[in-house]
């Protein structure tokens, strides 16, 4: 029989929505109520996620909503600091010098500041690659990102092509993704001591989004789940919940995606930043309602039920399954480190020795952007970066001060 709860409200002392925002969750809430009802009366999260975020014209990304930076919902690292995405590009040189390849491919491009910042710096370092290529979903992200580009970079806008989907196979060139797999739908399990579930949307007789435990039909998750079990019954002496509901996140549709991106890499890297933990940290039984966050208007808080389509929804990234499923599909894990570590050994001090130190405020806004992007309690240790090749290993120096692929 299955087992039905309740999602927790989100506070009210978030912002008030708009009339325009109401009614336009109202029509998306519809849309997956009605998929709900087509689907026999419940769906998995995954399914309710991927309507939330990418329904045609409803979703929160496919939508034209404002998401990024002071006035979206959510701040990413580019748009923190141009720093950021120079550093990236000191490491892609690194990288094209070593592959031979000179085409960047970024997926999920966002406002395109990363695009803009990146290019600049390789333009700076005269390394420019041959090709940009973009794949982005988003008509609405393409547009601004196309329209960013041709302010910032108008010399440089042929150099830069917008793609529907991934590359023909074979490819070769450099794979680029910054928060892109945490906005990929995921499943959620609940493990009890003697049962495994996972999680569905169901409606209640109102109509309103309720929690539906069904026992798993995807044999997938059941492997995830006994996965997740032999881990905490390693780490039992640290297990003092091991009689509570553990609730977490599977996020299948990343193994999918880097299995794509490995079948049609050729020669060349993938590299992949974003939150997230090793197993060991991911699956810890004291993390017992796992990593789904919301967003919305800068607060953070986790109902995923609260104005569908207004707020972004995510959970943080397993990177010891990421590195597996790329060894599996061929491809090397050339380096693992946090964003910190990353920027600071990947040329972030000397990126900012040209700053005039008698510059008070342009100096103190540089020391604040800093801080965001390195600081343990901002960006600087959630935030990883794995590196993963295709022919041969590759060596970064921003790997060099700390690599952590032992942990994976």
């Amino acid at each position: 029989m299955p087992i039905e709860t309740k999602s927790a409200q989100a506070s009210d002392t978030f912002p008030e929505p708009t009339p325009e925002a109401k009614a336009h969750s109202a029509k998306l809430k519809q849309y997956i109520q009605q998929e709900i009802h087509q689907k026999g009366g419940k769906i998995t999260f995954a399914d309710y996620m991927n309507l939330a975020l990418y329904a045609p014209g409803l979703g929160y990304y496919s939508a034209g909503l404002k998401k990024f930076g002071q006035q979206g919902d959510f701040i990413t690292a580019p748009e923190i600091s141009p720093l950021f995405s120079q550093c990236l590009a000191l490491q892609c040189i690194h990288i094209m010098e070593q592959t031979e390849q000179r085409t960047l491919l970024e997926v999920g491009a966002g406002s395109g500041i990363m695009a803009i910042e990146l290019v600049l710096e390789l333009e700076r370092q005269s390394q420019l690659p041959e090709q940009y290529l973009i794949l982005e979903l988003s008509a609405e992200l393409r547009h601004r990102q196309q329209q960013a580009i041709k302010t910032r970079l108008p010399h440089l806008f042929e150099l830069f092509q917008w793609l529907d989907s991934l590359p023909a196979k074979p490819f070769s060139g450099l794979i680029l993704a910054n928060e892109l797999l945490d906005a990929m739908p995921v499943h959620l399990l609940k493990l009890e001591s003697n049962n495994t579930y996972e999680r569905y949307v169901a409606l209640d007789e109102d109509d309103e989004f309720i929690w539906q435990d069904n026992i798993p039909d995807n044999p997938r998750l059941l492997s995830r789940a006994d996965d997740i079990r032999a881990l905490h019954q390693s780490l039992h002496h640290l297990n003092d919940q091991s009689d509570k509901d553990y609730i977490t996140e599977i996020n299948l549709q990343a193994a999918d995606w880097l299995k794509s991106i490995a079948e049609i890499l050729d020669t060349g890297a993938v590299l992949l930043i974003d939150y997230g933990y090793t197993a060991q940290e991911y699956y810890h039984p004291q993390r017992s309602m796992g990593t789904l966050m919301c967003h919305y208007q800068h607060h953070r808080h986790d109902d995923p039920f609260y104005l569908p389509g207004m707020q972004d929804i995510t959970a943080h990234i397993d990177f010891s399954n990421i590195a597996k499923v790329g060894r599996e599909s061929g491809l090397i894990v050339s380096g693992f480190t946090t964003q910190a570590h990353f920027l600071m050994a990947g040329g972030l001090v000397e990126l900012t020795k040209e700053l005039d130190p008698e510059d008070v405020a342009r100096f103190a806004e540089v020391a604040r952007q800093i801080k965001m992007l390195t600081l343990p309690d901002e960006m600087g240790e959630l935030f990883k970066v794995i590196l993963l090749a295709k022919g041969k290993t590759l060596s970064l120096p921003a790997f060099q001060f700390q690599d952590f692929q032992q942990r994976l």
